[in-house]
């Protein structure tokens, strides 16, 4: 008998995508330039309920551009969570500014206020909250300590279209947010990210820098050094498709977790708390697992994964990476412990009740059985 495979996160493709790809190749606008780059920005720009929205090629070079636009560079620091994927500080290393790591809140998981206000010195000129799986950061708190320093908040929101803070979207509370459309996000163009901001001087700014410097009045003259971010109109026009149905995605990603928090209730794990006044978009199902430690973590994702069922760990602690290390400074427990215990279950649109009661069924029993 064949083993059911499960995987964590697939996109659903089902739409206009193919209609409007179609299109663009018999239009022949198939690189940067096309109708679908203004829509998909349009689109996105109208959802979460912003003015600015320029769409880039990938989530890592959105938090860049951020950076790039509002002039971090070397010799100044940038507070970052350590329990967050590697872009979030490879970008400050990018500008040639430094990262320094702090620890996350162990009730909701994302980074802690305090150890942001702990962390800055007479050098930070950003602080980057991520809002981790898509449980919303407490933006009210970090605004209140950065503002009165005259410290920019760059909004890492890529695993969180959908959540909101009060009745304004996530990455919408700080100087600027950066939004990642990968294969696995809840929107998708394959690869592909967005920067956003109320701002129309940085706005100009971010498009001039993302299109290689380019002057927009004059055709080949550049008036800066500028990158090569641009999205292509083939991506853009399968994020045009998609955000046609982003409310069903995410209505669905919600159900996906209300299931999998109905069926664990009796079981030995903890789901992240959700700050009051927020909505989790719930771009994974995410949780901790007591009694537990990383060796057997690991070993519990790979036996689900030989019974078809794809998992995957919580982020490594960044400061705990060798290129890092030196940077580390104090231990950071909390992190390192949500580290080793998370794990995140198959959070597909595309997941049939069906597969949703498999992967239920499956997980409670290994953690009662312990075979793994």
């Amino acid at each position: 008998m064949s083993i059911k495979h499960i995987p964590m996160a697939v996109p659903d493709l089902s739409g206009n995508e193919l209609e409007y790809l179609t299109d663009c190749v018999d239009s022949t606008w198939i690189s940067a330039r096309g109708p679908y780059v203004e829509k998909f920005e349009k689109a996105f720009a109208d959802f979460v309920g912003i003015e600015h929205a320029i769409a880039v090629s990938n989530g890592t070079v959105a938090l860049h551009l951020i950076l790039l636009g509002l002039g971090v560079g070397p010799g100044d620091e940038v507070i970052v969570p350590s329990l967050t994927y590697i872009a979030t500080a490879n970008a400050v290393k990018y500008v040639g500014a430094t990262p320094v790591f702090v620890d996350s809140d162990p009730a909701t998981w994302n980074i802690d206020p305090e150890a942001i206000a702990r962390a800055i010195t007479d050098k930070t000129r950003a602080v980057i909250p991520v809002h981790l799986y898509g449980a919303a950061a407490d933006m009210k708190e970090i605004n209140a300590i950065c503002e009165k320093r005259g410290i920019a908040v760059i909004e890492d929101a890529a695993e969180a279209l959908g959540t909101y803070i009060g009745d304004v979207h996530a990455g919408l509370h700080g100087t600027s947010g950066s939004f990642s459309f990968f294969a696995n996000k809840t929107v998708t163009t394959g690869e592909g990210g967005m920067v956003v901001t109320h701002d129309q001087r940085l706005a100009d700014r971010f498009r001039l820098l993302m299109d290689q410097g380019q002057s927009p009045v004059n055709k080949y003259q550049h008036d800066v050094i500028g990158y090569n971010y641009r999205i292509t109109n083939l991506q853009a026009a399968v994020g045009t498709a998609q955000m046609e149905r982003v409310e069903k995605f995410i209505a669905t990603k919600q159900r996906i977790a209300g299931i999998y928090k109905s069926r664990f209730g009796d079981q030995p794990v903890r789901f992240a708390e959700i700050n009051d006044g927020t909505t989790h978009a719930q771009w994974m199902t995410s949780m901790l697992i007591d009694d537990m430690d990383r060796a057997s973590r690991d070993r519990l994702i790979s036996r689900l994964n030989s019974l078809g069922i794809e998992s995957r760990p919580f982020f490594f602690p960044i400061h705990k990476m060798a290129m890092y290390e030196d940077a580390s400074g104090p231990s950071l427990p909390v992190c390192e412990d949500l580290g080793s215990r998370g794990i995140s279950l198959p959070s597909s649109v595309t997941l049939c009740d069906e597969d949703i009661s498999y992967v239920c069924d499956t997980f409670t029993s290994l953690l009662q059985t312990r075979d793994f």
